[in-house]
């Protein structure tokens, strides 16, 4: 073996495939319901230079985004789940690094939404119909056969 030749990276276990991918879409999909529900719960407090005439049309409106943006993420009801789902980002990064990125795409994305679908049942207490729950069988179906695919 030639040492000046480097040895590729080890491949993660299977097990910690399924914790990278269960993870990012646990990041992107719980915490959405709740940033909507803060977002949704923010009431802005009067700013005067929003609406004082001597201010342009477009300081106020860059005002207004300003505060906007201050206001929710000053709020820990929204920043926490927007902390969580940006972490969940990251780690995405990390796995299309190592992971194939036709398995990983898919695979993040279809279990941000199963999760996105209980974050609302736990987060706004939505009741999941019989068609959702079918329709979420079929994307793990879906899942499996991108995976069993992929694997032979």
């Amino acid at each position: 073996m030639d040492p000046n030749v480097p040895t590729p990276d080890p491949q993660p276990s299977l097990i910690r495939w399924i914790l990278g991918f269960l993870l990012v879409g646990a990041c992107w999909g719980l915490t959405t319901p709740f940033m909507r529900k803060a977002a949704m719960n923010y009431t802005p407090p009067a700013r005067p230079s929003l609406t004082d005439p001597n201010n342009s049309w477009i300081k106020r409106k860059v005002l207004g985004i300003w505060y906007a943006v201050i206001g929710v993420l000053s709020r820990p009801a929204y920043a926490v789940p927007l902390l969580l789902n940006v972490t969940g980002s990251i780690w995405f990064f990390v796995l299309i690094g190592k992971a194939e990125l036709s398995l990983t795409v898919p695979i993040t994305n279809s279990l941000a939404f199963l999760f996105t679908v209980l974050g609302e049942w736990y987060a706004e207490k939505k009741v999941i119909s019989r068609d959702t729950w079918i329709g979420m069988a079929f994307v793990l179906g879906g899942i499996a056969l991108c995976v069993q695919s992929k694997s032979s």
